[in-house]
């Protein structure tokens, strides 16, 4: 790691943790979703939009360090994307809990349970490795196993497809659920956004 004369703002590390955990939250909400009935998924819904509206509070509170701070951590164009992208997942995965509320969706398609444990080992990973942001170490293997989770992911989804495509639902159900499929591989993809934004700052640092 470079040797710095200068001091630097040290509550990033803290401000990233912070939104990482919360994106733990989320992940959770959605494997509540999966066993949940009809009944109690609006409630569920409720409990994601106040985490997703915690999620936008940590992103701002990171802008706006970043626009008070003379001396940051590492570059700031990659501050911005490393908030930027935590705060596109919890989006995603919110938007996909109120997908299923919105369209009253009874059943979803098998497979979805796969995708949301993917989402959820993804979350977990995320949140060990925002701590050592700090001293860069000990991230090579978070970022080759997120990667190798989003491909994960990637086959998943493809199969979700052919199983929606395979005549069993209407054209209208179809649509709902591919779009509630797409959100969560877009909740992945970001994920692995995350991941290599921070190997790009670990590269930057060593």
């Amino acid at each position: 790691m470079r040797f710095r004369l200068t001091p630097r703002e040290t509550s990033f590390y803290d401000m990233f943790a912070a939104s990482a955990d919360n994106i733990v939250t989320g992940s959770k909400l959605l494997m509540e979703l999966l066993g949940a009935d009809t009944s109690a998924r609006a409630e569920i819904a409720e409990r994601m939009r106040a985490a997703e509206h915690a999620g936008d509070d940590a992103t701002h509170a990171i802008f706006h360090q970043l626009n008070s701070s003379f001396i940051t951590p590492f570059d700031r164009e990659d501050i911005y994307s490393l908030a930027s992208s935590l705060d596109d997942i919890m989006d995603f995965m919110e938007e996909a809990v109120d997908l299923v509320v919105l369209y009253n969706i009874e059943e979803l398609p098998r497979g979805v349970e796969q995708q949301i444990e993917v989402l959820a080992r993804a979350a977990e990973l995320t949140a060990e490795a925002m701590p050592h942001l700090r001293t860069m170490d000990s991230l090579t293997e978070y970022w080759i196993e997120v990667n190798r989770l989003e491909n994960q992911a990637d086959q998943i989804h493809r199969k979700l497809l052919a199983h929606l495509f395979n005549g069993k639902y209407d054209a209208i159900e179809v649509l709902k659920l591919k779009q509630i499929v797409d959100v969560l591989e877009e909740a992945a993809d970001a994920f692995e956004h995350v991941a290599n934004t921070v190997e790009t700052i670990a590269v930057k640092e060593s």
